[in-house]
């Protein structure tokens, strides 16, 4: 069953529903790539639009006192690896009285159906997960596939990963990235079908470059710096109210008399700012690029922002209003318009931290600044 998570879900204070969305790639080696996203029970894949796909599983649905979360990353191609990091809850005390106790002299370790497979390696405080080594990637990658238990170990805390949604998401992925039936398949053809053929590696589709993009941070000089942008605000709120298709859903406060505020982007161009809807934990500001004389052919960027700063547009919600779990889209000027460079969520909301466990990227791009 696919479910579409609607944007007004994030602005009337509703959680985030599980994600459950795939699209067919018959056609995906010569078409633009499609994000992929796909949660079933306890895991999720998340892929981007580069074909790299990250799989992150967590600690099942009803246990919420120790929390724990997996990533595993792999990247498209015929050669590509998987990495894997596991990170242990910190939104819990109970969690959190034990991750202090690590510093640098305590290492996480795996067990798996009750053998130790050793110590990870070094927990690392800044990014606050821990790097598995390549054979404790693949023992976790096998176990995975079947009914396992699953547990990291320090001292005496276990914290269990759920084994369950595991090997569907590990087929998306091989899906996505045209791994059906190769060697390098998360789940090899007798998993899947006994008479299915086996294919060469070279059949692997291959990583998708990410899109260039040159931010241009606004310095109009100080000549356009002074230029006048003497619009009144109910000619704005008029100028800008044939661009949003759903006024009352996606910004019922723009006739609310609240103040508009205005960036000079260059000797003609202007961003226009105006806050839209507010909800228990979220809001969302719009943002239109407008010229700052007739013909003013305001552009609307989004109705979702949440900050902007020296030519970037950022929008970040909540999935719920605890914040261990978040979307984030961004955007950059590029000296005509604004262009997204980044979309992505943090996973599911399963109190593994504050703020998110992981950043899953569904839009990527490389950004360069002049």
């Amino acid at each position: 069953m696919n479910n579409i998570i609607p944007t007004s879900a994030l602005k009337y204070g509703l959680i985030l529903p599980v994600i459950m969305a795939s699209t067919a790639f018959s056609t995906m080696s010569n078409a633009a790539m499609p994000a992929v996203e796909m949660t079933h029970h306890d895991w999720q894949v998340v892929c981007d639009n580069t074909r790299t796909c990250r799989l992150a599983g967590y600690q099942s649905v009803d246990e919420s006192t120790l929390p724990v979360s997996v990533l595993f990353t792999r990247r498209a191609g015929n050669n590509a690896s998987v990495t894997g990091r596991v990170k242990i809850g910190t939104a819990k005390q109970s969690s959190t009285k034990a991750l202090l106790q690590l510093g640098r002299r305590h290492r996480i370790s795996l067990v798996i159906d009750g053998k130790n497979l050793g110590e990870t390696k070094p927990f690392l405080t800044a990014a606050g997960d821990a790097e598995l080594t390549a054979a404790q990637v693949a023992a976790l990658l096998d176990a995975l596939k079947k009914p396992s238990k699953v547990e990291f170990v320090l001292r005496n805390t276990r914290w269990q990963l759920s084994d369950k949604g595991a090997a569907a998401v590990m087929l998306k992925a091989d899906e996505v990235q045209g791994r059906v039936g190769t060697p390098s398949a998360f789940i090899k053809s007798a998993f899947i079908k006994k008479s299915a053929p086996t294919k060469s590696n070279n059949s692997v589709l291959p990583a998708k470059p990410s899109p260039q993009l040159q931010l241009v941070i606004p310095n109009a000089g100080t000549s356009a710096r002074n230029k006048k942008f003497s619009l009144q605000a109910s000619q704005l709120t008029e100028l800008v109210k044939g661009t949003i298709q759903d006024m009352q859903d996606s910004c019922p406060k723009l006739t609310d008399g609240s103040p508009w505020r205005t960036n000079r982007l260059n000797a003609t161009q202007v961003l226009i700012q105006h806050s839209c809807w507010l909800s228990a934990y979220n809001s969302g500001t719009g943002m239109w690029v407008i010229n700052d004389r007739s013909p003013y052919d305001p552009v609307l960027v989004t109705t979702n922002a949440t900050e902007y700063a020296a030519g970037k547009i950022s929008s970040i919600q909540k999935g719920r209003g605890l914040g261990d779990c978040l979307s984030r889209k961004d955007w950059v000027w590029t000296g005509q318009r604004f262009v997204k460079s980044y979309e992505g969520t943090t996973g599911l909301c399963r109190m593994v931290e504050i703020g998110g466990a992981w950043q899953l990227p569904t839009f990527v791009s490389e950004v360069k600044s002049i």
